[in-house]
């Protein structure tokens, strides 16, 4: 142990010397770093080099050349000079040249041999041909003559061959040139035009013309583009039916913005000639503006024919946001082709293709979601415009969809071009859909046909899609969410190029969604009627009062001296009475809920009273008698429930009153002459004098007036007075609540409802007067506990939002309860079925009991006060998963159950009555009659209804329900 322990330590010793040694080896060898070093080097481009020097790519600066080399075509390399071969190449600049002897001054094509050439040298030191010859550097077995040879492609008609553009092929002519002449040249009297050569026969179009149109800047463009391959494009299109040459001639129509004249011979022009001249072929998928072998650029050449391709037929898809169906992504694909008609793929518009603004995937492919609004700006250098679209790419939108069948399917999108023009007008910017033009094929960038004289030069303009648009529209009435197909609204500017680095674009994308506004734009004008009549009220109030300040009368009435505005004739008033029709129909639809809600409630009052003590019992059959505890009455059940029923239709103001007092000042005031088309304010006139007819909107107006101030004076006057000095019902039943022993536990909805708590704090209510003298005198000197739920508070009454276990267990329990609709029908069923329906009804309240005492730990609940925005509302952010909420409650909410909850709904209604009876009929005294009726009929049916369900939910006997 001893020895290997001498041995670690030795071998650490060793290992410690070593690294000592090799830290000061690197510190010898590695360079030292000055602190006084700089790291700034001088900026140098590669077109900054002589031509005897390359620019090295590593330490990014100019470097000499080797001997007999100079600087090659990138200038990152160099290469030997003409009449030198190389003899060796590393890559980059590590070549060595030699130079050629006498006898053969010519360097091969790839620079590694010495030739001698038949008839003379280029600028590069290679071998020259004449015209039509190809250069012969070695045999075919790749052996190097020690001569080069210039051969003569056979143009004869076995071969009809011609060298190729690099000159060292023979390859076949061009078939045009074989078609027309039989050989490889294109002699008169054919034509040669675009590198094809044509028949002086054909039948051409007169008139050829090679300019760009450039509508935005007022003026045309002399574009190479067009001068080359317009004719040429178009006449292969024409003779051999060409596909790519017929793509390319649409292409051009599509970069001179689909604009026509029936006049010019231009590119849009030379396309409608074939596609008029070719109306014997077949058309494409049964579309008629789709002609085989041409693509589809218009929708027509009429104009009026936009509105029945936007809004005649749906796309068969349906967009639904949830369920099985749902389908919230808008697949557009597009058809891309190059802009010499060669078809380059199918591609999806996500990813931004049609998007020029970059961004991150995710938001450009938000502008596909169903339903975004989307908006996209941007500001692009024209620069960087022309470094990414060198050449325009031509797309044909799509939207993918899968039919009924589930067949995947396209359906083509048709395009809005502001900058086309028809015969000189720009058609599409009218605000007429039936004057627009539609087209299909657009692009993006036309970089091009703003080539003047030389196509690898600058562009003098350049053509960009600035504004793009993609609105989609709504079905009118659908449900099932279809949509018209959708239109692509794109428009382009013309920028004259001078400095591309200073210059710049703005672009912008946008999806829009429309639907028909017109039942919105009526339900606006409703809400803005009735909301301007409170208006009206508040103006009035804050004018008497500044009047009375002012010291001027309260009431002067006095005529408009000057004409500002003319009541609307009978004619003129059918829209305001439909209005008033659909404002009614909408009120009414919203009473007979609230009616049909309150009278579908579910309601059960909580006996808390406990049998004091046991009596003796005769047992039937047995001729006995037996202990038996003391039976609870039932008596002041019933009495709660009578009282709740008298409740149901209490209502802050009289209704009979209302009526009888608006009819008073319509009639009796004259406040109804207000209404006469006449300029006069005065209440009375003189009957025998000219009476005006009577203007509809003056009716509802004054009438409207009337109704308000007084329903609303009565309801301040019930609240402020009657209620406080008089009675208070709605209190005074959950007083009555406390003193009976019975707690209410009430269901507006499935998980939400009301609970009035009268557990009496005394332990029992069904006692003799003399204990119930006792026990208010003892809660009246605080010598009690309170009667809130919760120890110390007086809150009886909440809002409850029970989880959805207490709902399935009360349900259970309530199913047997309900079974027979009440003890009429239970008067006449077997004993053994009532005897269940009182188990039932005993198994809830003992249940409902045990809940209230937080007996049930897996259907507990909490007491807690709701926020104020819940409140104002109306609705409870949190929802009661594993407990129930109890909310506290003290504005007696539990009244909307009722019509005194109700009041502003059951005020409006019967004005809308009102005035809906008086704009038929045109006679006050009707109308007053008439409302009256139709309340007393609905007070009839809530009472009756609600009494019918307050039997079935409770068994109260109805013989007691008064």
């Amino acid at each position: 142990m001893e020895t290997r322990g001498a041995a670690r330590v030795a071998m650490a010793g060793g290992c410690v010397l070593c690294s000592r040694a090799v830290t000061a080896f690197l510190l010898l060898v590695l360079p030292r770093v000055s602190q006084a070093q700089t790291y700034s080097l001088p900026f140098r481009q590669p077109e900054t080099c002589d031509h005897n020097q390359y620019f090295d790519i590593s330490a990014l600066t100019c470097v000499p050349c080797g001997d007999n080399q100079k600087q090659d075509a990138l200038g990152t390399s160099c290469v030997c000079l003409p009449g030198f071969q190389m003899i060796s190449n590393n890559g980059g600049p590590a070549i060595i040249c030699k130079k050629c002897p006498d006898n053969m001054k010519g360097v091969t094509e790839d620079g590694w041999n010495c030739i001698s050439c038949p008839s003379g040298l280029t600028a590069e030191g290679k071998c020259h041909c004449p015209p039509g010859h190809i250069l012969v550097e070695r045999n075919v077995n790749g052996t190097l003559l020690s001569q080069a040879t210039c051969e003569l492609c056979d143009e004869n008609e076995n071969s009809f061959t011609i060298a190729n553009a690099l000159e060292n092929r023979c390859i076949r002519c061009e078939p045009t040139f074989v078609n027309a002449s039989r050989s490889c040249a294109c002699s008169e009297p054919n034509i040669l035009t675009g590198g094809l050569c044509f028949s002086s026969t054909g039948n051409f179009p007169p008139r050829l013309l090679s300019t760009a149109r450039l509508g935005e800047l007022g003026m045309s463009l002399a574009s190479e583009w067009f001068a080359k391959y317009l004719q040429s494009t178009a006449a292969a299109c024409w003779v051999y039916a060409n596909l790519t040459s017929c793509q390319a001639l649409g292409n051009m129509c599509v970069m001179n913005m689909n604009s026509f004249d029936s006049v010019t011979f231009d590119a849009c022009r030379l396309f409608q000639f074939i596609f008029e001249n070719t109306a014997g072929l077949s058309t494409v998928h049964s579309i008629s503006f789709w002609r085989q072998n041409l693509p589809w650029l218009f929708y027509g050449d009429q104009l009026g024919l936009a509105p029945q391709v936007l809004s005649t037929t749906p796309l068969p898809a349906n967009f639904s946001f949830t369920g099985q169906n749902q389908n919230t992504k808008l697949k557009f694909v597009a058809a891309s082709y190059d802009i010499r008609g060669n078809f380059l793929k199918w591609q999806a518009l996500e990813g931004g293709v049609l998007q020029l603004c970059p961004d991150t995937e995710t938001r450009l492919n938000a502008a596909y979601s169903f339903g975004t609004t989307y908006q996209q700006n941007c500001e692009i250098p024209i620069s960087k415009i022309l470094t990414d679209f060198p050449t325009p790419v031509f797309y044909d939108v799509y939207l993918k969809y899968t039919d009924e069948n589930q067949r995947q399917n396209i359906w083509a999108l048709p395009v809005l071009n502001l900058n086309l023009q028809h015969n000189k007008m720009f058609v599409n910017q009218d605000s007429s859909p039936s004057k627009w033009l539609l087209t299909r094929r657009i692009f993006l960038v036309d970089a091009v046909s703003g080539r003047e004289n030389d196509l690898e030069s600058q562009p003098r303009l350049v053509r960009i899609a600035t504004q793009i648009s993609l609105s989609i529209q709504l079905v009118p009435n659908t449900k099932n969410g279809n949509i018209y197909p959708p239109l692509i609204t794109i428009a382009y500017s013309d920028i004259d190029i001078k400095d591309p680095k200073s210059q710049s674009v703005k672009i912008s994308f946008s999806v829009n969604y429309e639907m028909n506004q017109g039942e919105a734009f009526i339900q606006t004008d409703i809400a803005l009627g009735v909301l301007g009549g409170l208006a009206v009220l508040s103006s009035l109030l804050k004018t008497a009062g500044w009047k009375r300040r002012i010291g001027s009368p309260m009431i002067d009435l006095q005529a408009q001296k000057s004409v500002s505005v003319f009541l609307p004739m009978p004619v003129q008033e059918e829209r305001f009475v439909t209005y008033v029709g659909c404002a009614f129909a909408l009120k009414a639809l919203q009473f007979l809920h609230k009616i049909i809600s309150q009278i579908t409630i579910d309601i059960f009052f909580i006996d808390w009273e406990r049998p004091k003590g046991k009596v003796l019992k005769a047992v039937e059959g047995e001729g006995g008698v037996r202990s038996a505890t003391v039976p609870v009455s039932i008596w002041r059940t019933y009495f709660v429930a009578n009282e709740w029923n008298e409740i149901q239709t209490v209502r802050k103001i009289n209704p009979l009153f209302q009526v009888l007092t608006v009819l008073f000042f319509l009639e009796v005031m004259g406040f109804k002459n207000l209404a006469l088309m006449d300029p006069s304010s005065s209440l009375s006139r003189n009957p025998s004098s000219y009476i005006a007819p009577y203007s509809r909107i003056l009716r509802y107006a004054v009438t409207t007036a009337l109704w308000l101030v007084i329903g609303i004076v009565q309801i301040v006057f019930f609240a402020a007075f009657y209620e406080r000095f008089v009675e208070d019902k709605i209190r005074q039943f959950v007083d009555l609540c406390s003193m009976s022993n019975i707690s209410v536990f009430l269901l507006s909805h499935k998980c939400f409802g009301y609970y009035i708590h009268g557990r009496s704090v005394h332990g029992h209510a069904d006692t003799n007067m003399e204990e119930m003298n006792v026990n208010l005198k003892r809660e009246a000197e605080n010598l009690c506990s309170q009667r809130g739920l919760l120890p110390n508070t007086e809150g009886q009454t909440f809002q409850i939002a029970i989880s959805s276990q207490m709902r399935q267990h009360y349900d259970r329990i309530h199913e047997t309860l309900t079974r027979k609709n009440g003890p009429a029908r239970l008067l006449s069923s077997s004993a053994s079925t009532f005897e269940q329906s009182i188990k039932a009804y005993h198994a809830m309240n003992k249940f409902l009991g045990s809940f209230i005492d937080h007996v049930h730990k897996e259907m507990d609940y909490f007491i807690k006060d709701k926020l104020l925005l819940e409140r104002v509302l109306g609705m409870e952010f949190m929802e009661p998963m594993e407990k129930s909420i109890f909310y506290n409650d003290e504005s007696y909410s539990f009244s909307s159950t009722l019509y005194y909850g109700n009041e502003a709904t059951l005020l409006i209604f019967d004005l809308l009555f009102f005035c809906v009876v008086d704009l038929a009929c045109q006679n006050f005294i009707s109308a007053a009659f008439l409302t009256y009726l139709q309340q007393e009929i609905f007070r009839f049916i809530r009472n009756t209804v609600g009494q019918k369900n307050l039997v079935t939910k409770t068994l109260v006997d109805q013989r007691f329900l008064i």
